[in-house]
This record gives structure tokens, sequence and C-alpha cells, in this order.
């Protein structure tokens, strides 16, 4: 790195994940809990686990994937790292060692967060608890990211931010659409159903995306134009698209303005999947399986990340497989 050292660039880069995914996670469980109210809960909550891969690390200490203990297991379980109190802290941890980086305005929201989370207890957690914490978790990240906005300095450390929101944000979203696919997989004849158009109406809110769908789609809601606004239109700040598009050109002008020539492995990544996603239909993805679309879309932004990690932050080159992941 030029001025910036590797290991500022590396707390900056997964201060903005940390942050992304936990406000992201908590949209994920609001909305699962929706799905959940139906006779298949169990299933829906074991797919929570599945998407995460997290069912090894959970059923060490619990014998059943039923709401209760998902829900605290992702929420206010610290021995779980993927969890929002895990993440908000990790978050907390990487500021504390941006302190001459950061203004007095990022650290202490941050650490105002994750005391209000440590106040929270299993309880907290029913519904219609579930709802109101997820809310707070929601404000409290999008407080973070406009203060940030609004305050943090714009030299590479900004460019590391925003590449890692915009990657986080692009991997939640692919998520989301998992979610709806892993619901539906046992039960194919409820496709275009009530039930399944209501389904899919969550997905668009939990990602905010409701509104921004209907000035596209005034009238009908269909899988297909929902996966297909969520993964391809570019004018949603939350679609895959748009978030790719968001982190290739980051990272080019990093790479311009300060003149560093490492990083283009990644570029070389994100410029296939951007290409994928220009040539490609939402017709074309359904036929050939949403699931397995979505799949190749998280593998290649694992590639990316893995890709920033040698060349910036000093992480062992790594070669991913599509049969390993």
């Amino acid at each position: 790195m030029s001025r910036l050292l590797s290991r500022y660039a590396e707390a900056i880069y997964w201060m903005a994940r940390y942050i992304e995914r936990a406000e992201n996670l908590a949209r994920i469980l609001d909305v699962n809990e929706t799905f959940s109210r139906d006779s298949r809960g169990w299933q829906n909550w074991q797919s929570i686990l599945q998407l995460y891969r997290d069912e090894e690390l959970f059923f060490e200490n619990h014998e059943r994937a039923d709401a209760d203990s998902v829900l605290y297991f992702y929420t206010l379980d610290q021995t779980n790292p993927t969890s929002i109190i895990s993440g908000v802290n990790a978050a907390r941890a990487n500021a504390r060692t941006l302190r001459p980086l950061i203004s007095t305005e990022m650290w202490i929201q941050l650490n105002i967060f994750y005391n209000t989370l440590k106040g929270y207890k299993p309880g907290d957690l029913t519904e219609p608890r579930l709802a109101r914490f997820c809310n707070t978790v929601k404000e409290a990240c999008q407080t973070h990211t406009g203060i940030t906005e609004g305050t943090f300095y714009r030299d590479e450390g900004w460019f590391f931010y925003q590449i890692g929101r915009c990657l986080e944000r692009a991997d939640q979203t692919t998520r989301l659409l998992d979610v709806k696919y892993h619901l539906l997989l046992p039960n194919h004849e409820a496709v275009g159903s009530p039930f399944d158009v209501s389904q899919w109406n969550a997905v668009l809110r939990s990602a905010a995306g409701y509104h921004a769908f209907r000035r596209v789609y005034p009238s009908g809601l269909s899988q297909s134009a929902v996966a297909g606004f969520l993964l391809f239109h570019a004018q949603f700040p939350r679609s895959v698209a748009s978030c790719i598009r968001q982190v290739d050109r980051r990272l080019s002008e990093l790479r311009s303005n300060y003149r560093l020539r490492r990083g283009s492995r990644a570029l070389e990544e994100l410029d296939e999947l951007c290409a994928v996603l220009d040539d490609t239909t939402i017709d074309e993805v359904i036929t050939k399986g949403l699931h397995e679309f979505v799949d190749w879309v998280q593998i290649k932004l694992i590639r990316t990340h893995t890709e920033l990690g040698a060349a910036f932050f000093g992480y062992a080159a790594e070669e991913l497989s599509d049969a390993a992941q």
C-alpha cells in the first residue's frame, strides 16, 4: 500500500462488511419469521443454517433448529461468530484499530450500538418483539452508514470501506434470494400460488426494495420480476448488479488514483461478473436454475474477496474451485 497501512485497509474493509452483514442478517431473520408461520416452520429455520453453512456449529449445542434457538444463535449468541452481536463487536474492534483515522462520531455510535445489543435478553426476541429488535439493528446500521458518509475522509480508506460494504451487500442479496429458493424447494406446486406471491413480497420488503420495485412494476408480482429486480436492476442500490458495478468502479478508482499495481486479479473476477450480469436475462436464469446462478455469483464474490485479500491485506492466495464451494 502507499500511504495507508495494510492493517488499516483491512480493518476498514471488514468494519464495513460486518456492519452491512449485521443489517442484512436482521433483514433475513425478520422476513424468515414471516415465512415460518406455515406448517413447515421447523424446516424454514433450518434453511437459515444451511445458507450460512452453520449447521455443524449450531448442532453442537442445540438439538433442533426451532425459532427460539436459531434466533438466539444469530442475534445474541457471542459464541457464534456470525451472530449480529458478534458482527457488531467485530466492527467495533476494527474501529478501535482505526481510531486515528475515523471520526469520533463513528466510534461513539458503534459503542452505543454494541452496548444496546448487550442489553437484550433471549426473551426480547419473541414475536412481536423480534420485529422491533430487527428494526433497531437496521436503524443502527443505517445510522453508522450515514455518519460514515458524512464524516469519513475521502482517501484510500474510503475506497476500501465502499468496496467492503458493496461486496457484502451483493453477497447478502444473493442469500436473501436463496432463502426463498430453499423454502419452496420441497413444494414446487406452490410456485405461483398466493402464498408464493406473498413470500416474494416479503423478500422485496426485507431488501427495502418494495417501493422501488413498484416504481418499475406498478402492478403484478412474480418470481421472475422480483428475482430479476434484485439481481439485475442497476438503479436499485441493493441489487447484485448495482453492488458489483460499485465494487468494480471503486477498485478501479483506487488503483488509478493511488497508482496501485495490485488488485488486477480481483478486477478480472469483477469484470467477468459484470459481463455475465449484463448479458444474462432473468428468463435464462429461471430456466437454468435460480439457485445454481446464485451459487455461481457467490463463488465469484468469494474469489473476488480472496484476490483483494491477497493483493492488499497480506492474505495467502487461495485457489477456490467450484467444487470446493
